[in-house]
């Protein structure tokens, strides 16, 4: 027998210990005890252990081959002849968990029927969960009626696990769960509780797809039929639902809602609990609504059990972010919960109360918190500068104590995670607190001296070279700096070389000083380093080619990278050597939000250059600027700016297949045409789409070329070329037909008849919109791009957007409208919020790069108002923005 391993529980438990029996057991071993199962005389109690091991094993990861699973499987069977209960238990999980193939199914179906038909409940119960686990659906349909009636079982056990497997069989064979409806529906009404529970969620299931399905489900069962904690449980959560959906009605009043406010009195806790959950998580709640919710919630926060406390506190923090002075209230009892002994209900207390504080009450907080911190883990700590952040952010005069707790903290021990957080959180202030620059970045530099971690150090280095030029002194930062070339790592020192050169080139004063030091680090062992200090030296005395004024060397020191590295890397890899140099400007800089490699759906073939890419992301393909180029009509019409994502003009598993391409250049649009013959007796010839352009007043066709062939299953491409005005927006919609010449095929020889006879195709229309003419392209830090922006240019107006469901609504909206990349991840908006800010980035056609920055608001009845700014490298641009927007 294998040695128990001793293992130490958690060190609040004053060095309690116990043993694992299963330390040390390997496979063969266990398979070799396996063999007690072939006993004349079987002992029940070994065949037990000896199970318990096996499943210990494939809980672990451990897999057995088929030979072993199978053999394992057939000996597991022969206990089927004891009578012994605990070892029939242990025979039905391991049957469930072994998952027999169909040819093994058969020699154990007829034992676990027969059980399931026994007198004994707790046979009948737990054979019918493994069998509904093991059986396909031909043999479903043989005990669908000893299903029925297990549903409406007397016994609450077999009824469960008729409905637990009925959740189950709901994703394999939804058809014949779907029959059982009526059952379902009288166990609802079970007495017994957990009965109740799987019914009600076996039904909603059954019926999820069907919104009104649901919603006569929710107010039949909301006039008080549920009596089950959990069943109420789940039923909050589906009206929920059906609020979320239906909205507010005319009165102003939600539906259901009067059910949610009745289950705040209910006996159960976790029913109350998740009552005002729910409430708290509506769209657009109240704060008439929230009261209630609030008050009870309030009440838990001094319960004797911590499960509720933390539920309170936890549910409390999350309503904190978006209702702050509804919490308020809670605040003397939140107090009391920071010396809690669950750190976790601790923690989510002073973040709360971090969140509702007012600026008097700062102090006393950050007094509280210092012998706090040292008790809680990185995790918690994290949520907690977080939390401390906000509060800087709204109480901005506060910042010196904040700043100064943040940089303490950054002092002591911690993880990687964890200081990140607090780098960040004093970035971010830096930025958004004029006043905290000096003290923030002085607290950076005394952390980089005896910094451990190589990131951090690189982006306080970059940071500090962007924000550093501009303070009152810039010289005191300087020994911080190349105290990192002589300390630190290559990449800390490379990065510390271009620091340096950032100082030089804003202060004139320290470029002198700035040469000395770059000269010291031509000598380091590392090529990297030397690299960026010879550059830079040659940049700063003049002698580098980036550029003619001192613009251009601030823009190639401070500037954001205009490609996205991944394409860099990808147009890196693809370039040959050759006598003709890499050409940066052939990367694509269209930001890609999914793989170009993405398959279409099965039996569908991609019909064109590149037209694997599906989904709204559009790009500048080498093979179709390759293509386009090779075809004379289209070659005087200059650098392709953009390709759209195949558009489908066919529905799926049509006769034939249609999608179209949109590609942009400056003067013109060509569609392209990806045509496929689904049918194998046809082949087509003169392939051409006609295009009526009678919506599109501002284009003009110029060029049509005709596919001479299309074959059955091979893709082709016909194009049509059309001119617009240069510097206009022209937009437009474009109905089509696909006209050809139909020859048939004999089936046998594969030749096609020499006379066809002409036809035509109706496809769906395209529409050429403004997003059409945006490349989605990023910027690594908006508002130095924002700032290195002409400030001339900037065009600012207000918009009102009408009724919206929510504020994230509105936001996809105009995105979509723009066709830009939003940046730094402002496109979440998070929940319930009733103000938010967006900031997009593309380069609009004739590469002009353009800067959004959108305010969002929205009123109690839903009415969204926007502010729009709008920054590029052209004044005509900005107002051509506004104009998208206000015809959009």
């Amino acid at each position: 027998m294998a040695q128990p391993l001793v293992v130490k529980k958690d060190d609040d438990l004053d060095e309690e210990e116990y043993y694992s029996p299963f330390l040390g057991i390997e496979k063969g071993a266990v398979l070799q005890e396996a063999r007690v199962f072939h006993d004349p005389q079987l002992d029940a109690r070994r065949c037990c252990q000896v199970i318990t091991k096996l499943l210990y094993l494939l809980n672990q990861g451990d897999t057995f081959t088929k030979v072993e699973a199978t053999e394992v499987f057939f000996a597991t069977t022969k206990l089927f002849q004891s009578k012994d209960a605990g070892l029939r238990r242990m025979v039905y999980l391991m049957i469930k968990e072994l998952s027999p193939s169909a040819d093994e199914v058969i020699i154990v179906t007829s034992s676990l029927m027969k059980d399931m038909n026994s007198k004994t409940d707790m046979y009948r119960a737990n054979a019918i969960r493994v069998l509904c686990r093991i059986i396909d659906s031909t043999l479903l349909t043989q005990i669908e009626r000893y299903l029925k009636q297990a549903i409406v079982d007397k016994n609450p056990v077999v009824a469960s696990a008729a409905l637990v497997s009925g959740i189950y069989l709901l994703q394999t064979s939804p058809e014949v769960v779907k029959r059982w409806s009526n059952e379902v529906q009288e166990a609802v009404q079970s007495r017994a509780a957990l009965v109740q529970f799987h019914a009600l969620a076996l039904l909603h299931q059954i019926r999820q797809n069907d919104r009104l399905a649901v919603s006569k489900l929710v107010t039949s069962l909301t006039r008080g039929s549920v009596r089950s904690p959990l069943a109420q449980c789940l039923l909050i959560r589906y009206t929920s639902q059906v609020i979320r959906e239906s909205g507010v009605n005319q009165g102003g009043d939600r539906p259901f809602f009067d059910f949610l406010e009745s289950c705040l009195r209910n006996k159960a806790e976790m029913v109350i609990l998740e009552a005002a959950r729910a409430i708290t998580e509506l769209n657009g709640v109240t704060s008439r609504e929230l009261t209630p919710a609030i008050t009870v919630l309030q009440l838990f926060l001094s319960s004797s059990k911590p499960v509720l406390r933390f539920a309170a506190v936890r549910t409390l923090n999350k309503v904190a972010s978006t209702h702050p002075l509804a919490v308020t209230n809670c605040n003397i009892d939140m107090e009391s919960l920071i010396s809690d002994q669950n750190r976790s209900i601790a923690t989510l207390a002073i973040t709360t109360l971090l969140k509702t504080g007012n600026e008097s009450s700062v102090d006393r907080l950050m007094k509280q918190m210092t012998n706090f911190m040292s008790d809680i883990a990185d995790e918690f700590k994290i949520v907690v500068v977080e939390a401390i952040r906000s509060l800087c952010l709204k109480f901005p005069l506060k910042y010196r104590s904040l700043m100064n707790f943040l940089s303490n903290i950054l002092r002591e021990e911690g993880g990687f995670e964890y200081k990140k957080a607090i780098v960040d959180s004093i970035i971010i202030l830096i930025r958004d607190i004029p006043d905290a620059k000096e003290s923030g970045l002085f607290h950076l530099c005394e952390f980089i001296e005896d910094c451990e971690f190589t990131y951090l150090s690189t982006q306080i280095l970059h940071f500090l070279g962007n924000e550093g030029p501009k303070t009152s002194d810039p010289s005191k930062y300087i020994r911080y700096i190349y105290n990192r070339v002589i300390l630190e790592n290559a990449t800390v020192r490379a990065s510390a070389v271009s620091t340096l050169a950032k100082f030089g080139a804003l202060v004139d004063s320290l470029k002198p000083r700035i040469f000395v030091l770059l000269r010291r680090c031509l000598f380091d062992g590392d090529d990297e380093v030397r690299d960026r200090a010879t550059l830079y030296l040659k940049l700063l005395g003049g002698e580098a080619t980036v550029g003619e004024t001192e613009k251009d060397v601030n823009e190639f020191l401070f500037g954001s990278l205009d490609v996205p590295l991944a394409n860099l890397e990808t147009s890196l890899r693809n370039y040959e050597p050759s006598d003709v140099p890499f050409d940066i400007s052939s990367v694509s800089r269209e930001t890609k939000s999914q793989p170009l490699a993405e398959k279409k759906s099965a039996g569908k073939k991609s019909a064109g250059p590149a037209s694997a890419v599906s989904g709204p992301v559009s790009t500048v393909d080498a093979s179709y600027e390759k293509l386009l180029s090779s075809i004379p009509e289209f070659a005087d019409f200059g650098k392709l700016f953009k390709s759209s994502a195949p558009v489908e003009l066919t529905e799926a598993e049509t006769e034939y297949s249609v999608n179209v391409v949109k590609h942009i250049f400056d003067g013109h649009v060509v569609l392209q045409y990806n045509c496929t013959n689904t049918i194998p007796e046809q082949l087509l010839e003169q392939v051409v789409v006609f295009v009526d352009a009678s919506e599109a007043d501002e284009f003009l066709e110029v060029a049509s070329r005709p596919l001479e062939s299309l074959p059955y299953d091979s893709p082709g491409q016909t194009f049509v070329a059309f001119e617009k005005p240069e510097g206009v927006i022209a937009t437009g919609k474009f109905s089509n037909i696909l006209k050809f010449i139909v020859k048939e095929v004999d089936p046998s020889t594969g030749e096609a008849e020499d006379d066809g006879v002409e036809d035509e195709y109706q496809l769906e229309d395209l529409e050429i919109v403004s997003a059409d003419y945006m490349l989605k392209v990023g910027v690594s830090n908006f508002r130095n791009a924002w700032e290195s922006m002409d400030p001339e240019s900037e065009r600012v107006d207000e918009y009102g957007l009408g009724v919206r469901e929510s504020l994230a609504e509105a936001v996809s909206a105009v995105i979509s409208i723009l066709g830009m990349q939003p940046c730094e991840g402002t496109d979440v908006v998070p929940s319930n919020s009733r103000s938010h800010t967006c900031l997009l980035s593309g380069v609009f056609v004739g590469n002009v790069k353009v800067l959004v920055r959108l305010s969002f608001g929205i009123s109690a009845p839903k009415e969204v108002a926007m502010k729009l700014a709008v920054r590029s490298d052209d004044p005509e641009i900005s107002d051509k923005i506004h104009e998208i927007v206000a015809n959009g």
